[in-house]
Parts: structure tokens; C-alpha cells; sequence
């Protein structure tokens, strides 16, 4: 009878060891644990940590807290003004609601990453190019709002979207650099012109300066000599003032004679026919062929 008991008790014990293990669960820190009693949802969201279910009644389903990083595949689209580009981006989004994530939709996963990839289409079609390339802090909002309409009926929430890469067609990026350097071009010749205008200005302001003070052509002469001779070049180039090679052809015109008298150059007249301008010249006589063999 003894034995009987013993062999009873062992036997309770072991089942009830069975059905603590059964029953037992561990929710980790970053989970929520969702019950469903004979098909039906609890209201109550398991916390983190211990928990008991009823085995083969409860069925736990984990729900995973965590901010996940989806990266959302390369989708090849045309933009608003005509052009083939192939963008892809990624998607940061958390569950919010375990209950809903799990009831709401089938697999909220694949639901987030199939909108991600048609509200990703839809941005390429309604922006520009330049859009794209520059401007996208405004088309990532666009693209969060789209994505985060339909998923907060999920449970989700979509923390932020970012467009990652675009990738052009070669021609295109053919074209974009001429353009750029054709416009960086434009640049240097419109600055470029800038500076030469200023130049003038600044040239013509030192012009008029120095022709009130004579003195200070000087000056500039003698600083440009002295430029010049610091670079110990064997040639030393000495500019000469035009105004200087006028006053030596004056002096030289108005020779003064030995008696005094200064000899002014006899003017000529205009209008004066060939032979008569030829008067005072000596008439020059092309030698004959004999003449030319005897000399």
C-alpha cells in the first residue's frame, strides 16, 4: 500500500513538474507577450519577465519592441521630368501596440515593407530630378507620412525614412557635368570681368591722381625699377615716358643756329601736285643698260 502511494505521488509530482515546465514562459526585456485562450485575445499584454499559461489552452506569441532597420529595395521609377532613376532607401519603425501588430495584420514586416516600396514609387513620380538630388529632407517626410498613415492601424509606428542613393543613367550624369562646367565657366568669365571693370576704375581714379602730382609718375617709376632689380635678372628693362621722346624731337627740330637764330622746319603744304613737291629734290635718272655694264 505504501509502494501504491509512493508510486501515486512520484507519479503527481512528475506531472506537475511537466505542466510547470509547460507553462512557464520568459519575456525578455525588449518583448511583449500576447495570450490567445482558445483562439481568443487577452486583454492583458504580458509584461517582461516571468509568466505562466494555461498549456494547451494559452498560446504566447512574442512580440519583438525593438526599433527595426528595414532597407527598402533599389525601386526604378521616372521622375516628373522625365527621368529613368533607381532610388532605394531604409525604414526605422517600432510595434507600438503588440495586440494589433499581431491581430491587425498577418506579418506587419512584410505589410511596412511592401508600402515602404509603393509610397517609395509614388515620391519618384511626383518629384523632379533636382528634388531627388537636393531636397531630400522634404520628400524623406513625405515618404514617412505615407508609410505611417496605413501602418498606425498595424500597431507600427514609423520612427524615419531616408533616401538613401540615387543612381543615374550615365548620359545623364554626361550631361549634368557639362552643364555644371559649362556654369562654373560662365562664373569665371562673369567674375573675371567684374575684376577687370574694378581694375579700370581704380587705374583711372591712380591716373587722375598722378596728373595732378607729376611727381609721383616718378615715384611709381622708381618702385617699378627697383621691383625689377630685386629679382637679380641680368637684364633690367627701364621704361621710358612718351612724354620724354616728345621733348627730345622738340629739341632736336629747334636747333639753334651759330648766330643765334633757332631754325624752325619749314611746313609743308598739302595740296601741292607731285612734280612741284619733287622742285627742290634732285631728279633720279635709272642708268642704261651700257652705262650699267661699263660701272
Amino acid at each position: 500500500m505504501v509502494e501504491e502511494l509512493v508510486t501515486a505521488g512520484a507519479v503527481v509530482a512528475s506531472c506537475g513538474a511537466v505542466y510547470a515546465i509547460a507553462a512557464a514562459r520568459v519575456i525578455k526585456q525588449y518583448e511583449r507577450g500576447v495570450v490567445f485562450r482558445l483562439g481568443r485575445l487577452r486583454s492583458a499584454i504580458r509584461p517582461p519577465g516571468f509568466t505562466v499559461i494555461v498549456p494547451a489552452f494559452d498560446r504566447l506569441r512574442k512580440v519583438n519592441m525593438q526599433i527595426v532597420t528595414m532597407p527598402v529595395p533599389a525601386q526604378e521609377g521616372i521622375t516628373r521630368d522625365n527621368v529613368t532613376v533607381r532610388v532605394d532607401a531604409v525604414v526605422y519603425f517600432k510595434v507600438v501596440d503588440p495586440a494589433d501588430a499581431i491581430v491587425q495584420v498577418e506579418d506587419y514586416r512584410f505589410a511596412v515593407s511592401q508600402m515602404a516600396q509603393t509610397s517609395l514609387r509614388s515620391i519618384i513620380g511626383k518629384s523632379d530630378l533636382d528634388d531627388l538630388l537636393s531636397n531630400r529632407e522634404k520628400l524623406n517626410q513625405g515618404l514617412e507620412l505615407m508609410i505611417d498613415s496605413p501602418a498606425v492601424g498595424w500597431g507600427v509606428h514609423i520612427d524615419r525614412v531616408e533616401i538613401k542613393d540615387v543612381s543615374l543613367p550615365e548620359t545623364m550624369k554626361r550631361s549634368m557635368a557639362r552643364q555644371a562646367e559649362a556654369d562654373r565657366e560662365r562664373r569665371a568669365r562673369v567674375i573675371n570681368a567684374d575684376a577687370e571693370l574694378q581694375a579700370s576704375k581704380k587705374l583711372a581714379e591712380a591716373a587722375a591722381q598722378m596728373a595732378e602730382t607729376p611727381s609721383a609718375l616718378q615715384l611709381r617709376l622708381l618702385q617699378t625699377v627697383m621691383a625689377v632689380a630685386a629679382e637679380k635678372n641680368s637684364t633690367l628693362v627701364l621704361p621710358i615716358p612718351v612724354e620724354l621722346l616728345r621733348f627730345l624731337e622738340r629739341g632736336q627740330q629747334e636747333t639753334p643756329h651759330p648766330d643765334g637764330s633757332v631754325a624752325a622746319p619749314e611746313p609743308r603744304p598739302a595740296n601741292l601736285p607731285a612734280g612741284e613737291a619733287s622742285a627742290g629734290m634732285p631728279e633720279l635718272v635709272e642708268p642704261t643698260e651700257p652705262q650699267r655694264r661699263s660701272g
